[in-house]
């Protein structure tokens, strides 16, 4: 039942409003309002930062165990809507249930800020906290929708400078394929998403590049030598087969992707922490995922 409340909700206030053609700075009002509401842990802190020259917030957990990870953070929201205050409902809760501090970058957006704008953020961000003492070891890149495919392409340009990779890669329902290649019909459980929309979205990140540009679309990308990844993704998504490419594509280079597909679940349902039981359940995983 409360699923079923949870999905109406959603396809009232997110799938109805996110539509082509509709201006981004009025969907990104809206996302604003509509998240204000959303359940943050209470034992959950958020301070305002910068780190290598990027904005975003410290996130951290008053939780009964020592941080042992430090995690950054990298945002949904289609690279053209949300911050880190939109997320803080997922990224409180990663910090309270991983024992870990959470960076969440405010990358910067299309279509302002085109493409590869929000890739040279999430390398800056990671190497500022290197700097400020961050072992390789002790850091971990998540993000969610197309902040996990940024993750990953993030992870890859930091190889292909010869930086120190993080220990893991986590990301949840990845946008990792913006030439939609892949797509089918939409299910019919999916509540946030549509080919019109993402395709709109797709071009104003883009813009000038190519679409299917391994930094653009990681599927696409030499995906050996990343960490261990973890991917989790419902299984009532539109973009659930980017997710299953991905994890193909990281074992077939020798890679270790664990994908985890949680029957009649949606896009970031990890968001309902504290009310869904399995986004607390995804969520465990997690934190077992990097302790291990």
């Amino acid at each position: 039942m409360l699923a079923s409340v949870l999905r109406g909700v959603l396809r009232a206030t997110l799938k109805s409003r996110n539509k082509a053609g509709r201006p981004v700075a009025d969907q990104r009002r809206w996302l604003d309002a509509v998240t204000k509401v959303a359940l943050v842990p209470r034992a959950a802190s958020f301070e305002l930062a910068s780190v290598g020259g990027v904005a975003g917030e410290w996130v951290s957990g008053n939780s009964a165990g020592s941080t042992v990870q430090t995690i950054l953070y990298l945002h949904g929201g289609a690279y053209c809507i949300g911050s880190p205050a939109t997320h803080r409902a997922l990224t409180g809760n990663l910090a309270l249930r991983c024992s870990a501090r959470v960076f969440a970058a405010d990358y910067r957006l299309a279509p302002e800020n085109p493409f590869p704008a929000a890739v040279e953020d999430g390398v800056a961000a990671y190497e500022g906290l290197l700097s400020a003492g961050c072992p390789p070891d002790g850091l971990a890149i998540a993000g969610d929708s197309a902040g996990g495919g940024l993750s990953v392409a993030t992870a890859v340009r930091l190889r292909e400078r010869g930086l120190p990779l993080p220990s893991k890669l986590v990301v949840f329902s990845p946008w990792a394929d913006l030439s939609l290649a892949g797509l089918g019909p939409a299910p019919p459980g999916e509540v946030m998403l549509n080919r019109d929309w993402l395709e709109e979205c797709a071009r104003f990140y883009y813009q000038n590049a190519y679409c299917q540009n391994p930094l653009v679309s990681p599927v696409y990308a030499d995906l050996r030598g990343l960490p261990p990844t973890l991917i989790q993704v419902g299984a009532d998504e539109l973009i659930l087969s980017d997710s299953e490419h991905l994890a193909e594509g990281i074992n077939a280079a020798g890679g270790v992707a664990r994908l985890s597909v949680f029957p009649r679940r949606w896009h970031v349902f990890q968001l309902h922490a504290g009310v869904l039981a399995d986004s607390d359940r995804a969520l465990d995983q997690v934190a077992t995922f990097l302790r291990n």
